[in-house]
């Protein structure tokens, strides 16, 4: 059984550049999280069209590289958008899932969480800057959050020297294994722990997401980023 629930917040900001879309089809879903660059103008029109041409691309026979070809699409779509005074870009997390596979592709920062057993058991990792120091081993992984470089961005869609989407698949833990889309204005307010101890106190997918809110609402400026996220339970009986 699949349960899910997800939200998209303005934040302190004039425009929404976060996308999030949902669609069911056949008993599988895909869930698919955006985050427009704001720095580079219409970031929201570059999370929008890259949303839509995956959920409508999406099948429930979806496997990792059809979803990297999902991207790929969605990054010609936004190269054509663009203008000299205008070089949109988006982040871009996907997840399918369906039960002959789970799998998923991102690019960027917008991050992917597994949880099962009552922990975590994997996590995306950002394609940014501040993510090379932590593989340098010069910064731990909570201290991305804010972090110098941490609007370096390496791989987006619509940005003509990146390498592109990565994927894979996911192997389902018996139980309940939850999964967490989230874009950067979200896990930089909330860390792993509470993400786990918020998702051990909660009974559904939208308390779940309300309890990791009211972390985030304690600490944040106000004008903060816009903020998404995304949860999708699974019961796995096998």
């Amino acid at each position: 059984m699949i349960r899910y629930a997800f939200y998209s917040d303005i934040g302190g900001r004039a425009v929404n550049e976060d996308t999030v879309k949902l669609r069911e089809q056949d008993g599988a879903l895909c869930a698919v999280l955006c985050d427009g660059l704001g720095g580079h103008g219409s970031g929201d029109k570059a999370s929008q069209k890259a949303a839509g041409i995956i959920t409508e691309g999406w099948t429930p026979f979806a496997n990792p590289d059809s979803l990297i070809r999902l991207t790929q699409s969605a990054h010609r779509e936004i190269l054509a958008m663009q203008s000299q005074v205008c070089q949109m870009k988006t982040t871009a997390v996907v997840l399918s899932v369906s039960s002959r596979l789970i799998c998923y592709a991102y690019i960027g920062d917008s991050r992917l969480y597994h949880f099962a057993e009552g922990s975590l058991k994997w996590q995306t990792t950002d394609h940014s800057a501040s993510q090379i120091a932590v593989l340098l081993g010069q910064i731990t992984p909570k201290e991305i959050r804010f972090h110098e470089d941490r609007s370096r961005i390496l791989r987006a869609l619509g940005q003509l020297d990146s390498p592109g989407a990565e994927g894979g698949i996911i192997e389902p833990r018996q139980g309940r294994n939850a999964f967490l889309l989230c874009s950067d204005g979200f896990w930089e307010y909330v860390d792993e722990d509470e993400m786990q101890t918020a998702l051990g106190e909660s009974s559904s997918p939208e308390e779940w997401l309300d309890r990791m809110r009211v972390y985030r609402a304690g600490r944040i400026p106000a004008d903060c980023d816009n903020n998404s996220a995304a949860a999708v339970w699974l019961e796995n009986d096998r």
